[in-house]
């Protein structure tokens, strides 16, 4: 069995599927590697550190003729280059990677009629034994760090409290909206600095996780019942709770330095949390860092992929923030792809216990984890929320 690594084609994409270090753990499944030329030297991976893993150098195409195929975006993801894609995927090929599923409907047919089979990293299901699969936790660990860095380097102030012969220079004061994996690690990346954070969530049940890492959680007298599902994701409200909590925060907003929002839902425009009139009310100098830029943004002034400059206020909001970082984030992702192969990925063993068979792909569609990750199947959508969205007949 072989497993593809095609170079990333999505524009300023810097992150590859597959890092050498990994590689032996894929050979004891018996499983070769095949990268395309240059796929990893963008996120510091040269050529030749894979040849010394033994994998093989080769051309897109031949990346391609693999029994699986691992991207960071897989079609759907990539709308382009993602096209080009599918017209080489062939039938029972198994194709791993971020692929939108709840958004891009018309590529996940793409991807049926060919026969392909796309397991989609997002819908890995929050439960113990898939935490080491969970490549959108890994991600967000790598946004919340950086945005706290994107944030310090704007700033026209440092982030500690520093006593100089000048004089005692005031700690910055740093706001994080949402405690799920981005925003507690800009929790802890803002305490490293020296800044004095403040937190909240709608979900009462993190308060001590933020408490935790030395911030302060800001309380809010609103009704937060249901509004946790049941993987742990934060549930969408409706807009008088948003306009509910717009009016509360806007007491904390206004007295903040650095504002980081991490409030996503899965599949829908992120809600408007800091409109054009909490901006208008904070302090000159201060910057945002919107993580929910690609759904829209958190805040109503956020253009995806723009640094924009209102009443004062640097607003920031990177939509492929993880890229910036392609060297771990690469490293963390690989880990993940390859316990997911491990997961459908079987060889028969002998009577000592070793593996003596070749390698199969076997999808047991009552297992938690395999149902929900694939997306199609035998030549049909066959993940339920995907079909609906994607308007597939039963």
């Amino acid at each position: 069995m072989k497993l593809g690594v095609p170079k990333e084609t999505f524009p300023g994409e810097r992150r590859v599927a597959i890092v050498p270090g990994v590689i032996a753990a894929l050979k004891k499944l018996g499983i070769d590697v095949v990268v395309e030329q240059g796929a990893g030297e963008a996120a510091g991976f040269p050529d030749a550190a894979y040849r010394d893993q033994q994998a093989e150098i080769a051309s897109r195409d031949a990346v391609f003729d693999a029994e699986i195929v691992a991207l960071v975006r897989a079609p759907g993801a990539n709308p382009a280059g993602g096209a080009a894609d599918i017209a080489r995927l062939k039938k029972d090929q198994f194709v791993i990677g971020f692929a939108d599923p709840l958004t891009a409907g018309e590529a996940a047919r793409a991807v049926a009629a060919r026969g392909a089979t796309l397991a989609a990293m997002e819908f890995v299901p929050r439960i113990t034994r898939a935490q080491s699969m969970d490549a959108l936790s890994s991600m967000a660990t790598i946004a919340g760090y950086k945005a706290v860095l994107m944030a310090a380097s704007e700033l026209p102030r440092m982030f500690p409290m520093l006593n100089t012969a000048a004089g005692t220079v005031a700690a910055a004061r740093v706001f994080v909206i949402g405690a799920g994996v981005a925003g507690l690690q800009a929790i802890a990346t803002a305490r490293r600095l020296g800044a004095r954070v403040e937190a909240y969530d709608v979900r009462p049940a993190v308060k001590e996780q933020i408490q935790s890492l030395g911030a302060r959680f800001v309380e809010m007298p609103i009704e937060t019942t249901g509004s946790e599902d049941a993987g742990g994701y934060a549930k969408a409200q409706d807009e008088s709770f948003y306009r509910r909590q717009r009016e509360l925060m806007l007491k904390t907003v206004a007295t903040t330095d650095v504002v980081i929002t991490t409030a996503a839902i899965p599949g829908k425009r992120a809600p408007v949390l800091i409109t054009a009139e909490m901006v208008k009310a904070m302090p000159a100098g201060s910057v945002i860092v919107d993580l929910a830029a690609e759904r829209g943004g958190n805040c109503e002034l956020t253009r995806p992929d723009e640094t924009v400059v209102e009443h004062g206020v640097t607003i920031l909001g990177p939509t492929n923030i993880a890229a910036t970082v392609p060297y771990h984030a690469s490293q963390m992702y690989a880990r993940n792809i390859v316990t997911l192969v491990q997961h459908v990925v079987q060889r028969e063993k002998g009577p000592d216990g070793k593996p003596t068979g070749a390698p199969k792909l076997v999808l047991n569609m009552s297992d938690e984890i395999t149902r929900e990750i694939v997306v199609t199947l035998g030549g049909d959508v066959v993940h339920a929320r995907v079909r609906e969205l994607a308007g597939a007949t039963a």
